[in-house]
């Protein structure tokens, strides 16, 4: 049986244009790589001194023999975009490879090596020829002495990256790194304020808040954690603070009978008077979409044959609330327009009860403030 051999082509002859910009076209076993026609290479079979070859306009195949340490690679920055810087006498063409520059030095001892893979070329090369000797690549790291990098510095083969803290982004040097305005980023950073810092961002609240996790706004209960009411008053925490109210509201010819709670004792003082008025207190957000139900009025006594009315008697000139009758003996306050605060509402809501039968009449009224706080949450 007929021997088969393989035969190593030879790229630089047959790939028309392999080495671009200038370069000269190195050709070995199973590949090729390209360098300035000035570079000189190096070659060891790992017992001498490293001699160097000199520069033959044709480059024959390596063959079993010296093998080819490369002394040193030139600092580059290669990125997704291809963007390199050269050795000192080369220059960038416009295919972003390193040519000789004018005013180079031709004796320059800097081997350019414009393929990442070519270590890996050459270790390959040198497991099928072990004759070829000991196949050196070193690297330069640049990352070590002085830090090219304003934060971190990571070396790569060739080359290096710079990557920046959190909270940074690289400049257009890719080396610098500028403070991120993560505040301009959406104006949902923070449920109030956002105020940039290096590196970072905090949420602020307005006073009568404190912040709860990293960006939302909990209301304080000043009521709970301290106030300045007097002794005959009571304290109404609302939405961003608080207020104080009298403990008992209640003016002639009305006496207090209950929590909240006024009575006229005299029907003849009171003729033409609803003869109960009864004190609530209610807080709501700035803003609050509409229409909502915010407050129930009910009957606390039902009797047979009694039909009960509900009305907004005062406190909506505005046009703000509408009462929605619920059952015969209960309505809802619906709010139909925003309130935005800080603001205080007080509304008479009466409800009146009849009987056609006994010809009998009678109210009550609920007076309810409505405290509206200075923001939407």
């Amino acid at each position: 049986m007929e021997r088969q051999e393989c035969k190593d082509i030879n790229e630089c002859t047959t790939v028309p244009d392999a080495c671009k910009g200038g370069m000269r076209c190195i050709n070995h076993f199973g590949g090729y790589f390209c360098l300035p026609q000035n570079a000189q290479i190096i070659v060891s079979n790992g017992d001498d001194e490293p001699t160097v070859a000199p520069l033959v306009e044709e480059q024959p195949p390596l063959a079993p023999a010296p093998a080819l340490p490369i002394q040193r690679v030139i600092q580059s920055s290669f990125q997704s975009q291809g963007t390199m810087q050269c050795a000192a006498g080369f220059v960038v063409d416009e295919l972003n490879y390193c040519r000789v520059s004018e005013e180079g030095d031709s004796g320059l001892m800097e081997l350019v090596l414009l393929r990442f893979d070519v270590q890996v070329v050459l270790q390959e090369a040198s497991q099928h020829y072990p004759d070829l000797g000991d196949v050196i690549l070193q690297d330069v790291n640049e990352c070590e002495g002085s830090n090219p990098c304003q934060h971190q510095c990571y070396n790569i083969m060739g080359s290096f990256i710079c990557q920046c803290e959190q909270g940074y982004e690289l400049t257009s040097n890719q080396a610098s790194c500028q403070d991120i305005d993560e505040c301009a980023f959406s104006s949902y950073m923070c449920q109030w304020q956002c105020v940039n810092q290096p590196g970072g961002y905090v949420c602020t609240c307005p006073e009568g808040y404190q912040l709860q996790g990293n960006r939302m706004c909990q209301d304080i209960d000043e009521c709970e954690t301290g106030n300045n009411c007097r002794e005959d008053e009571m304290c109404w925490n609302y939405f961003g603070g608080f207020r104080c109210y009298p403990r008992n509201p209640c003016h002639e010819p009305y006496v207090k009978t209950g929590e909240g709670r006024c009575s006229c004792q005299s029907l003849t003082i009171c003729r033409g008077l609803p003869p109960s008025i009864v004190y609530k207190y209610m807080s709501i957000s700035s803003e609050r979409s509409v229409p909502a139900d915010i407050f129930q009025i009910q009957a606390t006594s039902v009797y047979p044959n009694m039909h009960n009315t509900f009305r907004v008697k005062s406190g909506n000139e505005g046009g703000e609330f509408f009462l929605r009758r619920s059952s015969n003996v209960s309505a809802m306050l619906v709010m139909t327009k925003p309130l935005t605060g800080p603001r205080e509402h007080v509304v008479d809501l009466e409800m009146v009860t009849h009987n056609n039968v006994l010809n009998y009449r009678s109210s009550s009224l609920l007076r309810l403030t409505i405290i509206v706080g200075p923001y939407a949450f």
